[in-house]
């Protein structure tokens, strides 16, 4: 006979259950729809037990958004981890097909963290902040080795607005390390590209170029290459 779970293993297990059952309802309904009370009848337990875990579906909502950034930045980590610091255009490129293949194989994660609003949630930024700035800075650390080795190819790059400077700084403190500005917003620039991409894909909305699509995707990837990286 097996013994039973301990108290913090059948907490920790009920914990995941509830957030498996709300990535299901967001699949199915989206994430404007996502009822604490549904997940507890799905799960048959009453809506007080769900109420110890995640006291509101705000709650609820904010964990799945740093559950999917910290696993979202790990992928494009895990991408680029084996390839040696110097290669920039080989690292760049990894982390960018690391990028496109997480958000296609978990696109109501990509929405929840960067699509439509969720009508009447706010993010708390001081606890969605740590892991979403780990979303960024596989990209954000190599753009800054780039700069560092004197191949960051960019001439009169806009200057941080005085208004944003201050969440660009939280940032770069975010993220434990000295990350110069210039190099994440460079980093926030080449994102940006590529999250447009990404996103007119996820929503059928772009046409695509070759069998699977995937051409135009590595051709906006070595453009940025040749753009951001001196020869």
């Amino acid at each position: 006979m097996s013994p039973r779970p301990r108290k913090d293993e059948q907490q920790i297990n009920l914990q995941d259950a509830i957030k498996e059952t709300a990535w299901r309802q967001i699949a199915e309904s989206g994430a404007a729809s996502l009822s604490l009370r549904a997940i507890a009848r799905e799960l048959h337990i009453t809506a007080p037990a769900i109420y110890n875990y995640f006291p509101d579906r705000d709650a609820l909502v904010t964990a799945l958004i740093v559950d999917a950034y910290q696993a979202f930045g790990d992928a494009q980590l895990a991408s680029i981890q084996n390839l040696p610091p110097d290669d920039f255009s080989g690292r760049l490129l990894a982390s960018g097909l690391a990028y496109r293949q997480w958000a296609h194989q978990h696109p109501q994660r990509y929405q929840l963290i960067f699509g439509t609003p969720i009508p009447g949630y706010e993010a708390p930024y001081d606890v969605v902040l740590p892991s979403g700035t780990r979303s960024i800075s596989a990209l954000a650390s190599q753009v800054e080795a780039i700069r560092r080795a004197g191949k960051l190819n960019v001439e009169k790059f806009p200057e941080i607005m005085p208004q944003y400077r201050p969440m660009f700084e939280a940032w770069q403190k975010a993220s434990g390390s000295d990350i110069d500005l210039l190099s994440l917003s460079v980093a926030v620039l080449i994102w940006a590209r590529v999250h447009g991409i990404v996103s007119l894909e996820l929503a059928g909305n772009l046409p695509p170029f070759g069998v699977s699509g995937d051409a135009l995707y590595l051709y906006a990837m070595d453009q940025l290459e040749r753009e951001i990286i001196k020869p």
